[in-house]
Order: structure tokens, then sequence, then C-alpha cells
């Protein structure tokens, strides 16, 4: 894996930041001076919620995100680390389907995260 890798703000008139693959995108934009809306810092808010449009990324430490946001894109930058290249829409303004009313549109069980749609054993 290289040093560092070049992340693309699509949003952001495609500015670009070379980063280091090995830390968390939130830390590595924030310390290049990228405004960025966070929270919790461990992956368990969406607060730092971005839409990856190109590229991939190592975020397996989150717990917020289920898998319609997962299928949409969407990576919780405060534990995302590149695997190379990425382009990235950041802040509010990528949330354009992040967010939906569950009483409005409930989630479908393969929607939600493995672990809640499916049933447990009774005892």
């Amino acid at each position: 894996m290289s040093n560092t890798v070049t992340i693309t703000l699509g949003n952001r008139d495609n500015a670009t930041y070379q980063v280091n693959p090995r830390r968390p995108l939130l830390d590595t934009l924030r310390e290049q001076g990228v405004d960025l809306p966070w929270g919790c810092e461990y992956g368990g808010c969406i607060t730092c919620a971005a839409k990856l449009t190109k590229g991939d990324v190592d975020q397996r430490a989150q717990v917020a995100l289920n898998n319609r946001q997962l299928n949409n894109g969407y990576v919780i930058l405060c534990v995302a680390r590149p695997t190379g290249d990425c382009t990235l829409e950041v802040g509010v303004e990528s949330h354009d389907t992040l967010y939906r009313n569950p009483f409005l549109d409930p989630l479908a069980d393969h929607e939600l995260k493995a672990d809640i749609a499916t049933p447990r054993d009774a005892p």
C-alpha cells in the first residue's frame, strides 16, 4: 500500500488531498483544513457520513449504517480508511439519500443489518 492516496471532494470543486491510507479520512482531511461535520469519532453515529462515488474504503469499524445506506455509497469518515484513490461527496449536501423517515417508508428486512433482520432461535 502506498504512503499516500488522493482523495477528491467532488462536491467541493474537485479539490484534492493527499492522505495517509492507514489513518481515518476524517482526521487526515480535517488536518488539511477541510471543514467536516463530526460527532462520536468511533463509527457509532452518522454525523460524519459522506458519499463515496469512486474508489473503496475499509470501514469495518462502523456500526451506524444500515444496508440501504451502505448500498447508496455512504461511508463513515471517522473510521473509513481509503484502500486507494477515492472521490467523495462530503457535508450535509451529500446526505440526499442518507436519511429516510421510517414511519412513512419503513426499511425492508434486506435493508437492515443482517443481525437485526435475522430472527433469533427461541430458547
